[in-house]
């Protein structure tokens, strides 16, 4: 691995490595590079969070070195400005390594250190490779270490893929309150088992399928405050040698004002190296979340199926052809989506699980895996929610005709026979209607038990679907 005009060499502990000449990044990168070409097109590589916390955690403690007396303020300006500007985004492009990596993502970090400070040296007037004035070990990784630093980059990650989930998850709740209020006082047939059962209304369906999402989110919500509980400061094995804990706190600090959430040094340094509990739980609560979004996209496309063969009460957006073959079909394409993407994130949070479980000693070598797949999980989450809002959700109908139908055609009106004649008497009815053929009020009128003006003031769709009345209305936006 020698340099070419087209490289430069760098040496780290291992010796020489030819390091292409335009990039930041430096030996320990271009080892990692070469080793590890995993995943399509070489590598599946970190997102926009990760980079961004890297640069603030860079950032933070650089600062809380120099007002410690560990960094000179020369070397601390330069290192905060090219932290800055890998956590804005600018130097993206120079993190290439995979995820399948070593499992404490120390080369990530490495990769973090090189990029900044050979950019911290260009602004100096250095040229890359050289480490004058600023080391990218001695100066950017000052009392820190992978083991530390990769844990604390995971939280404050997610906390901002959390973040941009959010918006998503409540456009889509919001969508459905306004189809709840729409169709709020719309009867329909329930149904139970698959099979009919009493009435309710349209808009109380779409309003279960608010308060479910709701549920589901509080989860996610409640997962914050466990991720603000960082490991910047453990260093190796979370004994804090190398650094002085007054100043990794005060990293810590600074670091939750850069990233903007409510950060905390975690109790137990050691603990907080060894398993990842908190992003354990954020999986599992973004799991909970995909559990609700399957449920919701599955009972629209079971009422938009047919559309003559099947339910037919929801009619669905005709946003593409459904078929090569069959001429006007349209499929329930957005459920389908969004089936799959919960069913993804159920694997995730699985893979995540075993992945936390590992962490054997003093250090959980799974890390990067674990951050890939919340990470993941929390952005696929974030475009299918907004994906189905705007091409399904947005644009349903109702069938209001055929929902008439289906609730007239039921047995289970019945029901409201039983306070009336016993349930004995009631359930006769009904299945003498199922047996001849006819309607339920034609079975009760030929049972003698049940003059029309009874019938018609007993059985009545609407006040079965609200038998107490109406006091909360539906459900508002936030």
């Amino acid at each position: 691995m020698t340099g070419t005009p087209e490289t430069r060499q760098e040496h780290d502990s291992l010796g020489p490595v030819a390091v292409p000449a335009d990039r930041l990044w430096g030996a320990e990168t271009e080892r990692s590079r070469r080793h590890f070409a995993i995943g399509r097109d070489g590598a599946v590589t970190w997102p926009r969070e990760v980079i961004r916390a890297f640069g603030l955690v860079k950032q933070a403690a650089a600062r809380a070195n120099a007002e410690s007396g560990a960094l000179p303020l020369h070397l601390t300006t330069l290192i905060a400005q090219a932290a800055d500007e890998v956590a804005a985004g600018r130097w993206d492009t120079e993190f290439p390594l995979s995820v399948f990596q070593t499992g404490s993502g120390t080369h990530s970090n490495m990769n973090a250190n090189e990029v900044i400070a050979n950019r911290a040296n260009e602004l100096d007037g250095a040229v890359y490779g050289t480490y004058l004035p600023i080391h990218p070990h001695d100066h950017v990784n000052r009392g820190q270490s992978s083991n530390d630093v990769f844990p604390t980059v995971m939280h404050v990650a997610t906390l901002d893929a959390i973040d941009a989930l959010a918006p998503a998850v409540h456009g889509l709740r919001n969508a459905l309150a306004r189809q709840a209020a729409r169709w709020w006082d719309v009867p329909m047939l329930g149904r139970t088992h698959y099979q009919d059962a009493t009435p309710l209304m349209a808009g109380d369906v779409f309003a279960g399928w608010v308060a479910h999402l709701d549920d589901a989110w509080t989860r996610v919500e409640g997962a914050r405050r466990d991720l603000g509980a960082v490991a910047l400061g453990g260093t190796a094995v979370g004994t804090g040698l190398g650094t002085d804990p007054a100043t990794s706190r005060r990293a810590v600090a600074l670091l939750g004002e850069a990233c903007g959430h409510p950060l905390r040094q975690a109790a137990s340094l050691v603990a907080a190296l060894t398993g990842h509990d908190a992003m354990a739980s954020c999986s599992g609560a973004l799991r909970s979340l995909a559990v609700a979004l399957f449920a919701i996209a599955n009972d629209i496309r079971l009422y938009a199926s047919g559309p003559r063969g099947g339910l037919g009460e929801l009619r669905l957006p005709a946003n593409e052809p459904g078929s090569s073959m069959m001429p006007g079909k349209v499929n329930p394409t957005q459920c389908e989506a969004m089936t799959m993407v919960a069913l993804h994130v159920f694997g995730s949070d699985a893979t995540v699980a075993w992945a936390n479980a590992q962490g054997a000693l003093q250090l959980n070598v799974y890390k990067p895996l674990i951050l890939h797949h919340v990470l993941e999980s929390a952005g696929l989450l974030r475009d299918v929610c907004r994906s189905f809002t705007t091409f399904c959700v947005e644009g349903l109908t109702l069938d209001r005709a055929r929902i008439e139908r289906h609730l007239q055609d039921s047995l289970m009106l019945g029901t409201a026979l039983v306070p009336h004649l016993g349930y004995g008497q009631a359930a006769a009815i009904a299945l003498a209607a199922h047996t001849k053929g006819s309607t339920l009020k034609a079975a009760a009128l030929e049972s003698g038990w049940v003059t029309e003006a009874q019938y018609d003031a007993w059985v009545e769709a609407r006040r079965m679907a609200r038998p107490h009345g109406d006091a909360s209305g539906p459900p508002a936006e936030t």
